[in-house]
């Protein structure tokens, strides 16, 4: 799988990109789309909020958006983008008393999660995604992020 990341954020102490990239396959691994890209951009506000506002209508920046690709050309495989506000990200970790990069971990899950298709729109389908986060979220030994 290849990581695309692009650091836009002036936030100091985020995670390495190996931990990120390390993050993302994860999720490709255990779903067997390994050969796909992904571009994962890690953004501060004004990036955060001008996206949501674009995409959802939604004018402030929330922690992490899924830009599933959509192209039909079959020999490229593109999951997508992932936008990532770390500004966002960090005043979360902090209110919920988890460590940033545990934070980081489960935001870059959850993203590339939804570029496979999961989302949480209904109980059912939020108890699937939510499983699966927690299932790769420990393999890196990191606690259950909903408790």
């Amino acid at each position: 799988m290849t990581v695309d990341i692009q650091a836009a954020s002036l936030l100091r102490g985020l995670p390495s990109e190996a931990m990120v990239s390390g993050w993302a396959d994860a999720v490709s691994r255990l779903l067997g789309t390994g050969d796909s890209d992904v571009c994962i951009r890690i953004v501060d506000e004004d990036e955060g909020r001008s996206l949501n506002a674009r995409f959802r209508q939604i004018d402030k920046p929330t922690n992490v958006l899924s830009f599933p690709a959509d192209l039909d050309i079959p020999e490229l495989k593109v999951l997508g983008d992932i936008v990532i506000c770390a500004p966002v990200v960090h005043r979360e970790a902090e209110a919920q008393q988890k460590s940033l990069e545990h934070h980081f971990a489960h935001l870059v899950i959850h993203g590339m999660l939804h570029l496979h298709g999961y989302d949480h729109d209904n109980e059912e389908d939020a108890t699937e995604m939510e499983s699966l986060e927690v299932e790769l979220l420990a393999g890196f030994g990191i606690a259950h992020p909903y408790q």
